[in-house]
């Protein structure tokens, strides 16, 4: 991928978008807030995952007022997963990491993971007294003791969406339709550690979450198989020496 203007920052932020106009206001508001005084000189990077609302108008009104936010926009729906992965691919910077557009996680929050950047090329958080019904939050219990019993990882919330990634590291990863919940498994192949940082969580304010049973618990049960068979087939080398 050519370098664009994300390489002239530190840290990209990915923010994965569908069908959230109603929130779309109070996105710019706290990630401009935050990129204004973060640790790192940070930019935001929008991915629209072809909404059919008004999301992708104000994606482009929030970029043309707002000079560290760009955006790319797919032609139709492809998935969490794929927004992601187009987020990381579109990074130029030596750091990535991604929110979620319902801001459920706080921005501000990023500054408790970036503090152990350099020391772990994964940091990732896990929701403190999680806001969600009793019932969401069973069905993410479930699947991330599944999970951790099938790939091995520690990881307590994969479902956390705010986390931080080498940028170099993350384009590493193989990624797959719902495999986003794996990052850390995945990170954890290319023989590397994670670190685990408690963040707030707070109830949805705006929108509505695209998640059902299917898709929080059912899907994950089903894709901890796919990287069991992935895992076998992994290619990961180290160069030792080289004239080229």
């Amino acid at each position: 991928m050519i370098p664009n203007k994300t390489a002239a920052y530190n840290f990209t932020i990915v923010v994965p978008v569908y069908n959230e106009e109603d929130n779309m206001d109070m996105i710019e508001d706290k990630l401009r807030a935050y990129i204004s005084h973060a640790s790192h000189k940070s930019c935001v990077l929008f991915v629209d995952d072809g909404s059919t609302d008004k999301s992708l108008s104000s994606i482009q009104r929030i970029c043309t007022d707002n000079p560290d936010f760009y955006y790319i926009s797919f032609q139709r729906n492809c998935g969490l997963s794929a927004a992601i992965k187009a987020g990381i691919d579109y990074t130029s910077s030596p750091l990535v990491g991604y929110i979620d557009a319902d801001l459920q996680t706080d921005p501000e929050d990023f500054e408790l993971l970036l503090k152990h950047t350099e020391q772990y090329p994964l940091v990732i958080g896990i929701r403190a007294k999680r806001k969600d019904t009793w019932w969401k939050r069973r069905q993410s219990r479930i699947a991330n003791s599944f999970r951790r019993m099938m790939t091995g990882d520690t990881a307590i919330d994969t479902g956390c969406p705010l986390k931080i990634l080498h940028t170099d590291v993350a384009k590493k990863i193989p990624f797959f339709k719902g495999l986003h919940r794996f990052i850390p498994a995945l990170v954890q192949l290319q023989g590397l550690e994670y670190k685990q940082i408690p963040v707030s969580h707070r109830q949805r304010v705006a929108g509505v979450s695209k998640f059902s049973m299917r898709n929080r618990l059912w899907g994950p049960l089903a894709d901890c198989f796919a990287f069991r068979w992935m895992r076998t087939r992994y290619i990961n080398y180290t160069i030792e020496q080289k004239k080229i």
